[in-house]
């Protein structure tokens, strides 16, 4: 189990391994935050998700990448909406409703497309295993504005991609953040039944 963890850092450069564990830390700091409806999700997932980008930059997950330049633009809006303690406009947990189900199935197909036309940017030949990454960024995208919009649909979402990504990342050999997802997903499912209990119906 260390050994997969742990073997595919072998030839990485120092920097590289500081910066993926600096990145590693903070994603479960900033889960966890959103676990707690506390607004420091944001700027602890700023930290991992600007890293993030670089990484996936350098190693050619540009699906990834993607997903995590949109984690940070919406973690900025998000923060922002979140920080409001305005009597009349701050966000309780609530259900989505037809008009945000619609503009989050939106959200949803042009993520993929986006997504796949930055794997044809970079001329990147896209093989399965890059589809099923547009798809999760897909999820992805969508539980980010839902998560910001406070609707605790987004943990369903989470928990669906979280599932997806486990073995997409161990398939690819890279253990830390198999393992860092597999972490997300006991959370996030943790996270649906707190908030379920704070529901606004």
């Amino acid at each position: 189990m260390i050994d997969f963890l742990f073997s595919q850092y072998k030839e990485v450069s120092t920097q590289n391994i500081i910066l993926e564990f600096i990145a590693f830390v903070f994603g479960l700091v900033s889960v966890f935050y959103a676990k707690k409806r506390n607004v420091l999700v944001y700027p602890t997932g700023l930290v991992a998700t600007i890293i993030s980008v670089y990484l996936l930059y350098k190693a050619n997950y540009f699906g990834d990448m993607t997903m995590n330049f949109y984690y940070s633009i919406m973690s900025i809006y998000g923060w922002i909406i979140w920080s409001n303690t305005s009597e009349n406009k701050v966000v309780s947990i609530s259900k989505i409703n037809f008009k945000e189900k619609i503009i989050g199935i939106i959200l949803f197909l042009l993520t993929l497309v986006f997504t796949y036309l930055i794997y044809q940017f970079f001329e990147y030949e896209i093989e399965l295993l890059n589809y099923i990454d547009i798809l999760t960024s897909g999820i992805f995208f969508t539980a980010m504005w839902y998560m910001a919009k406070k609707k605790i649909e987004n943990w369903t979402l989470w928990i669906i991609g979280d599932i997806i990504t486990v073995p997409l990342y161990a398939y690819r050999g890279l253990g830390m953040l198999a393992l860092q997802y597999l972490i997300f997903t006991i959370i996030a499912i943790y996270a649906y039944k707190e908030w379920k209990k704070n529901l606004v119906n």
